[in-house]
């Protein structure tokens, strides 16, 4: 590094590791001159250090993998029952300015419902603690689904239907050949979006639904128990099942979007 050079501009240069290292680690710091300066008792605020403790603690006892799993195993058919219920329910709004006109304003109208209020009555009509949490989680996930998949269609030029319509294109073959490549980044975005919703529908569902597994029982447990510490590690931990969904999506949008990339480099 040059001593000229800006600070910013020379991690905006390095691998993307390297710049995530460097601001996890100055955030660890400024946490740790903040617990210190301010003097706050640990059950107010822990320090990186205390939280550290407390990871060793439920990793060593078995707690954290054994919540950690069973809320995983919520949140992902949770995001994959959203998704296959928001895309041909997407295409058909899209296709269909009856269906359009019948069923949009309910489901704009359902978004201004929150989860916390919907999840009791999941438990009322599903027997299933597990199940209920799972169509938590799809519930959350299912809208911005639906909203990029129909922005991804509609974002289709007239002129490129018309060409299709030209060369006799049957429908299955317009929906493989343009409406689906159309879509795709959209819906892949939205799901890249619900991926982090997912987590935070599953966590409402373990909290109205208090069985004794999850995350979401295992943060509640720490509050009432005034354990801060144990409650950060499961924070720390949702968030890290977020970034990993997320990172999956990405990693999927980057495979099955090869050809978009492809173009731009030809160009």
């Amino acid at each position: 590094m040059n001593r000229g050079t800006p600070l910013w501009r020379w991690l905006d240069a390095r691998p993307t590791w390297l710049t995530l290292s460097v601001s996890f680690l100055a955030l660890l710091l400024i946490w740790h001159l903040l617990v210190t300066w301010a003097g706050y008792p640990p059950f107010i605020l822990p320090g990186p250090a205390d939280v550290a403790a407390a990871f060793v603690r439920l990793v060593s006892d078995g707690r954290l993998a054994r919540h950690t799993l069973v809320t995983l195993s919520e949140v992902v058919p949770g995001l994959i029952i959203g998704a296959l219920v928001a895309m041909p329910l997407g295409y058909l709004l899209t296709k269909s300015p009856l269906a359009e006109r019948l069923l949009s304003p309910y489901l704009i109208a359902s978004q201004a419902i929150p989860i916390i209020a919907v999840a009791p009555l999941l438990t009322i009509w599903v027997q299933s603690w597990y199940w209920s949490r799972v169509l938590a989680a799809a519930l959350v996930v299912f809208f911005p689904i639906l909203i990029n998949i129909i922005a991804g269609l509609r974002s289709v030029p007239r002129e490129l239907y018309d060409l299709m319509h030209s060369l006799r294109a049957t429908r299955v073959q317009t929906f493989r050949k343009l409406e689906l490549r159309a879509a795709l980044p959209t819906a892949l975005a939205g799901l890249k979006v619900g991926a982090t919703l997912a987590v935070i529908g599953a966590l409402v569902g373990e909290f109205v639904q208090p069985k004794s597994q999850g995350l979401g029982f295992l943060l509640v447990t720490a509050r009432y128990q005034f354990k801060t510490d144990e409650v950060f590690v499961v924070l720390l931990t949702l968030g890290a099942m977020a970034m990993a969904l997320y990172g999956l999506v990405a990693l999927a949008e980057r495979r099955l979007l090869r050809w978009r990339t492809y173009g731009h480099r030809t160009k």
